[in-house]
């Protein structure tokens, strides 16, 4: 009895691997690890690590509606005015167009820009292509559920 109890608990484990492993392999499994990539790019203001993420015509509308290219928005995550604590996503899904995914979920940020607090909880939407062997976030929006 002890010997199947103890090959259970060993083996559960395994299976879960085997479940989580081929999701990380998945187009929706990249997916959600390049939107993570892309937060803690945001909140160590990584901006070459952005740069690889986003197309060369990103169009980014921010949570205040102001519409922005690709550089506008690198050089925002370059500011030194910008200074973010916390970042995170949840409730995420994906779903997948053949070679585009649109991502939505939710997301809460804080820190300061420009010495000014800010806390935010909203929603996104990143649209991504697959060209040239990876993905390009070619779009996102984001909406504040409350501020």
């Amino acid at each position: 009895m002890l010997k199947t109890i103890l090959a259970c608990v060993l083996l559960i484990p395994c299976l879960i691997w085997q479940n989580v492993s081929p999701q990380v392999n998945s187009p929706q499994g990249k997916l959600l690890a390049l939107e993570k990539m892309w937060n803690q790019g945001q909140l160590l203001r990584d901006s070459r690590a952005l740069e690889e993420m986003v197309g060369e015509r990103f169009v980014n509308t921010e949570w205040d509606g102001e519409v922005t290219n690709r550089d506008k928005f690198l050089a925002d995550i370059r500011d030194p005015q910008f200074k973010p604590s916390a970042m995170s996503i949840q409730d995420v899904q994906v779903n997948l167009y053949s070679d585009t995914a649109v991502v939505t979920g939710t997301y809460h940020t804080k820190g300061t820009y420009r010495s000014k607090p800010y806390d935010h909880l909203g929603r996104f939407t990143d649209t991504w292509i697959f060209a040239g062997h990876k993905w390009q976030c070619v779009a996102s929006h984001s909406s504040l559920v409350k501020k």
